[in-house]
């Protein structure tokens, strides 16, 4: 009775100190944010659509950002670094727990009769070899007494979430690469076709001035004038065929192409899109679990904070218990009978009593590796911060500047017309005329590119209120909050 209440108690002793857990407990630090963006005016204060790029009106474009998301590369390495994250954190989990192996063999000796063994059994009359046949099961278990292996979870959970934040941030990086580079070929084609029509007028301009000139109306100068500014129109379009070449390569290759499988469906120009309000949160704290970005770097805080606990649990002893049952026979006729049942058990401690200061300098790493990823967190919610409130004002002052160019263009394209009419009629000289052509071909190429850049500080700013992340991936915003 009394041996049974002394196992009790140990047990119970032992089940005590394996819920110890060493080590920091983890907490989010808070860091210091604006109540509220300098420019919030600019944002809607929806909820960010899931699908944002649809606000663009442009079926095309969102077919391209949905092929992207399922042919990127860098999707794709993404997802296979989930995978290996979730199994990290499995095999940390089942660390925890005991393992059973299974085990049958057979094996024959044949001693010699020359040696000890041998001399004895020929004494005593037994035979020179024999057979024996085992089967059993073995058992071993490492008792997380100090919490070093739970630890050791928590870490391999804060990695695995880490991880997924980091291709939701790369899922949102594709879409709006692949929104913006649409947008500049849209842009570029939009130039291009701007000094089409200007290279139109120019020749129409030439071919009078060449027909004024042999009629003795106008000097050869003039024709020299207008040849000259023909030529420099042809001359900017080269420049802008390379680029739209460029970035049709590069839609390609965002959408897991090779270059040059999408040029039929996107060489014809079509207009930029009309950029729209973009949708999310005021509030700068909102940011903590609307980016990826800063998720992961607050999961990769939790990782290294579970780590020190690791580190510290090699201060203390580790048990393990352990097992055998099985049966052994030299006959199969007599394995499975209750004499050749064979059980053994026993216990085992591992404890680092002096080992030249290694465990102080694991500990001493694992804080420096915390404080490391501490900075790494507050540093990504700075810059989040800092692209909202940039991509914010690069929107409303895009906006500004487009309604400004559209005013001015429409005054030069009347400009234009009325020192043409002025020197048909012999008021003023030809330089009013190409004056007024280089003024309006400028404009309307700033026009087409402020419109783009308009379209693009929109995706620019979807991108930095987190473009809809928390949406795609609920249950990893679920674990974050819980763990808060």
């Amino acid at each position: 009775m009394a041996s049974h209440r002394s196992q009790s108690k140990w047990l119970l002793i032992l089940l005590g100190l394996t819920g110890c857990t060493v080590g920091p407990d983890y907490a989010r630090p808070e860091p210091r944010m604006a109540s509220t963006f300098m420019r919030s005016a600019a944002i809607d204060p929806r909820d960010v659509d899931t699908d944002w790029w649809r606000g663009f009106g442009d079926p095309l474009l969102a077919d391209l950002v949905a092929r992207a998301a399922a042919g990127n590369t860098d999707l794709a390495r993404a997802r296979a670094r989930i995978a290996q994250s979730r199994a990290a954190a499995q095999a940390a989990g089942a660390a925890l727990l005991p393992t059973l192996d299974a085990a049958g063999g057979a094996s024959t000796l044949s001693q010699s009769r020359e040696a000890a063994i041998g001399r004895i059994t020929q004494a005593v009359g037994a035979g020179r070899g024999y057979t024996e046949y085992s089967v059993g099961t073995q058992a071993s278990w490492e008792l997380d007494l100090f919490g070093g292996l739970r630890r050791g979870r928590e870490a391999a959970q804060g990695d695995l979430s880490a991880t997924e934040a980091s291709a939701g941030a790369i899922g949102i990086a594709v879409a709006a690469e692949t929104a913006d580079a649409y947008l500049a070929l849209r842009a570029l084609q939009a130039r291009l076709a701007v000094a089409r029509d200007q290279e139109k007028n120019q020749r129409l301009l030439q071919e009078l001035i060449r027909q004024r000139f042999e009629q003795g109306i106008s000097a050869e100068r003039d024709l020299n004038r207008t040849t000259a500014q023909l030529e420099g129109v042809r001359a900017t379009m080269a420049p802008l065929r390379a680029a739209i070449e460029a970035q049709l390569n590069r839609l390609d290759v965002l959408i897991g192409d090779p270059p040059g499988t999408n040029r039929a469906l996107l060489v014809d120009a079509r207009p930029v899109p009309i950029a729209p309000v973009p949708a999310g949160s005021a509030m700068p704290v909102d940011l903590l679990r609307r980016r990826p970005d800063i998720v992961a770097a607050e999961r990769r805080l939790a990782a290294s904070t579970a780590r020190i606990g690791v580190a510290v649990a090699e201060y203390y002893p580790r048990l393990s218990l352990s097992g055998v049952f099985g049966v052994a026979s030299l006959g199969t006729s007599t394995l499975f009978t209750g004499g050749a049942v064979q059980a053994s058990g026993g216990a085992g401690v591992r404890w680092r009593l002096f080992d030249f200061g290694r465990v102080n300098a694991d500990i001493a790493g694992a804080r420096g590796r915390q404080a490391e990823a501490l900075a790494a967190w507050r540093g990504v919610v700075l810059v989040a911060a800092e692209e909202v409130e940039t991509a914010l004002a690069r929107l409303e002052e895009a906006h500004a500047e487009r309604g400004a160019l559209e005013l001015q263009v429409s005054v030069l394209k009347a400009a234009r017309k009325q020192a043409q009419d002025a020197y048909l009629g012999g008021v003023t000289g030809l330089i009013d005329v190409t004056d007024a052509d280089r003024d309006l071909l400028l404009v309307s190429d700033r026009l087409a590119s402020a419109r783009a850049e308009e379209a693009r500080a929109a995706v620019a700013a979807y991108r930095a209120l987190g473009g809809g992340w928390q949406a795609v991936a609920p249950p990893l915003v679920t674990a974050v909050a819980d763990h808060r």
